[in-house]
This record gives C-alpha cells, structure tokens and sequence, in this order.
C-alpha cells in the first residue's frame, strides 16, 4: 500500500483477549490474508473489504467475478461500493476506508504484467466509485499467476513492476494465527465448483437415460392426484439415501469422497429425486434439512445430484446447487454456499429461492432466523409448509427490525426490489422463477423437462 508502515488488522473490537492480533503491514501480507478472510481461495474475483477505525481493523466484504465487458466495469464498480457501504452502515459502522484486490490468471499467451495492465482500468473505477461515497481506497492489490502487485504504490523499490511472490501457503504469520484459532481455509473456487459441475463422463449417459425413464413416469403422477405421493416418496427416498451417506464417511480426499458417493447413488433413485425436487413445495421440506447430523450427509447428497443433472437436464440443477448452498451456508462455509448459488443461477437464471439466498449471503444475512422459519415448517408437521421465498422475506423483515430503526426497514424493501451485482455469466437475469414458458408441444428430453418444471412450479 501507499504507506506500508500503517497498520491493517483483521480483529473485532469485541474479540475475546485471548484471541490473537494481527497486524497486516504491507501488501504481501494483504494478499496472503485474503483466503483467511473469505474461507476459500478466489479465483477471477472482485474482492472489496471495509476498514474499520484508526488502525483499520477489517470489516465487511463483497466478492463479485470479473466482468468479461470493461463497459460493465463502472456499474459493477458503482453496486459492489454501495453494497459494501450500505451494508456495514446497516450494521451501524461506516467504513473508514476499503481494500480491493483483483483476483484473475493470465489467458493463454498473457503474463501477469499484461493482466495487471489489462485490469488497470478497473481498479480506477473501483477507486473512483468508493471515493463518491466518500470512502477512500487504500489498497488495491492485483493477484496473477503467483504473483501480487499493487496500484496504490509507486516506489518501485518495494513494489517492482515485475511483481512480487505470493509468501508460500501457512507459512505467515496470519496462517499461524487462523492455525492457532482452528480457522480453515476451504479449496479453490475451481475446486468447488468440480464437486458440483455435472459428469462429463461415459456415465452421464446412462444417468440421462434414467432422467429420460423417470420424467415419463413421474409426469402423470406429479401433475395429477398422484402429486403428493410423489412429494412424500421423494422425501422418504432422500432420507434412506442421506441415511445410506452417513453410514459410509466419506474419505479424507475431495475427489474420493465424491465418488464414493456417487457410487453409493443408483441412477434411477437420482433421477427420481432430481425430478422430484422441482415441486417447490417438496424443495422447501428439504430446505429444513440443514443443522443436526443429518446436515453433512444432506449437502452431500444434494452435491451428488447436482452432478447427475447431465445432458438436456441442465436446468434441473438450480434445486439441488440451492439446496447445497443453502446448507454449506448455514454450516458455515460461506465460500462453498456462495458458489453454490451462483451455479444454481446460472442453471436457471429466474430460479427464485436460489436468487434471494443468494442476496442473503452477500448482505451478510445471519442464517438463524431462516432456519427458525424452517423449522416450524418441519417434515412432522402436518400444517402448510411457507415457501422458501416467503421465509427468506420473512427473515429480511425481522432482520431489519432488529436493527431497530425504520430507515433500515426502508433499506431492505429498498436492496429487496433493487438488481444486486452477480458474477459475469452467472446469476440474476429475468423471471420470477414461478412461471414457465414453452414453445411448443413435443416428446423428446427437452420438452419433457420443460413439462415437468412447469407442472411443478404452476400446479404446487
């Protein structure tokens, strides 16, 4: 940064004494601390964190992908300033300052000095959004094939225009301090996102066959008389498979334990229960499935499914990739859940309950009253389950009256109705995600999907 004496931590004024301290000085330190302070290591990322106080302890943050458009970069700039901002001021500390790194790898023939070049631009508009809220920037950091640089530092004597080193893993002092309070640092976005991508594999094959065979059984039923015993058949079938999970641990590797759960996941049962999670009612059942011991074998399973939504199936995705984020969410990976979400939007951009889950995780929206709204909508119960979307307002609602002032009332009606920033390529997009349309009657994979979701959003 500028001045690299000036101290940066990333404490709470309300830490416990017997909590470490660490005090973050210099750039490289900065870019060593970002996976700390996000859970996961970002990748083709806009990351803003807020400072707080005189020794600027970190506050708040925002994660957005890196628009593919530089015409998009100003207006993403604009909405990641006033989402940070208006964030910390609803939890009723204005930033004092901001720290931004542009996360991206070089493409293909590109060094890292012509990424920091190309993304010049953006960290100016970046720079110049936060300084209209009157919040400066201190640091912007560029983080490239191994490498950091900085755009705030001229002094090419601690910032070379080669860049400098990223410090090797667990090796700082931050790493020693998350070591010592059992903060871990999750894997990659990449890394995530392969464990919720859809096969690519001979298999995929045979599970769209079986996907094919379920939608032609399941349709009659699901739209007719039938519909509820489809709901409770899914529900009971989701419970012996999670059952089956959590008398099988999976192993230490992320790719072993993968799949050995796809091994224990017959192609008809996933089919079944993919096509069965698109009534919302259903969906929303499973949603309570997300605390206890159950939970783990659940995020498990809805891991599994999203990647068995192959081939023309795509779109069947968004429930379960919900469903996954919403429980690694309120497990406490946000990194995993924030990924999850915007793979569920990508999916089906009009996918609703993943849209405001979504919202809720970059508002930094405690997951509790969520699940106390779930709850009293439990399998047990024999009264009418809210829908998802309901809790997740109902949830905003009370949030914003805890804070106790009817400006922040004001505040989440306002951020409710407004298009919040999305990464490029993947959610938001139009659509309420209760309506469907069709261009035609037909009788091969893609209509019948289409049939499926419209019985299941419209006629539940």
């Amino acid at each position: 940064m500028t001045n690299h004496s000036e101290a940066i931590g990333p404490t709470d004024p309300s830490a416990s004494i017997d909590e470490p301290v660490v005090t973050l000085r210099t750039p490289a330190e900065l870019a060593d601390a970002l996976p700390y302070l996000l859970g996961f290591k970002p990748e083709n990322s806009i990351v803003l964190i807020a400072l707080h106080g005189e020794r600027g302890q970190f506050g708040g943050r925002v994660r957005l992908g890196v628009p593919e458009r530089a015409e998009d970069w100003p207006c993403v700039a604009d909405q990641l300033a006033q989402c940070l901002v208006g964030g910390c001021e609803r939890r009723g500390a204005r930033p004092d300052g901001i720290v931004a790194f542009l996360c991206q790898e070089p493409r293909k023939g590109e060094s890292g000095q012509q990424v920091v070049a190309r993304l010049r631009p953006l960290a100016q508009v970046l720079r110049t959004a936060c300084g209209a809220l009157d919040v400066p920037v201190i640091e912007v950091v560029c983080i490239t094939g191994g490498r950091f640089w900085t755009y705030c530092c001229p002094d090419t004597r601690c910032c070379p225009p080669e860049g400098i080193p990223l410090l090797r893993p667990g090796t700082s002092v931050l790493a020693a301090a998350a070591t010592y309070m059992g903060v871990q640092v999750g894997g990659a976005q990449s890394e995530i996102r392969a464990r919720l991508a859809p096969w690519q594999t001979a298999a995929a094959v045979d599970q769209e066959r079986a996907l094919d065979a379920a939608g032609l059984a399941l349709i009659p039923k699901m739209l007719g008389e039938e519909g509820r015993d489809v709901a409770i058949g899914t529900l009971d079938l989701a419970r012996r498979i999670m059952a089956r999970l959590s008398a099988a641990p999976p192993p230490a590797c992320t790719l072993e334990a993968d799949n050995r759960d796809d091994e224990l996941l017959a192609h008809d049962e996933a089919a079944a229960l993919i096509l069965g999670l698109q009534v919302r009612a259903t969906r929303d059942r499973a949603a309570a499935w997300m605390e206890g011991d159950g939970a783990p074998a659940a995020l498990r399973l809805w891991r599994a499914l999203a990647r068995r939504c192959v081939g023309a199936y795509g779109e069947h995705a968004a429930a379960p990739l919900a469903l996954a984020g919403w429980v690694a969410w309120s497990l406490g990976d946000l990194g995993e859940g924030q990924e999850a979400l915007e793979m569920a939007l990508r999916a089906d951009p009009g996918y609703l309950f993943a849209r405001l889950l979504s919202h809720a995780c970059n508002d930094d929206l405690d997951p509790e009253p969520i699940r106390r709204l779930l709850r009293r909508g439990s399998d047990d119960q024999e009264s009418e389950l809210l829908s998802a979307e309901e809790v997740l307002g109902m949830a905003a609602a009370e949030r914003a009256e805890v804070l106790g002032s009817s400006a922040a009332a004001e505040g989440t009606s306002r951020r409710r109705r407004r298009r919040l920033p999305r990464a490029a390529g993947g959610g938001g997009g139009r659509g309420s995600g209760d309506t469907w349309t069709s261009s035609g009657p037909g009788t091969g994979p893609r209509n019948r999907r289409r049939t499926i979701r419209r019985g299941a959003r419209n006629g539940r």
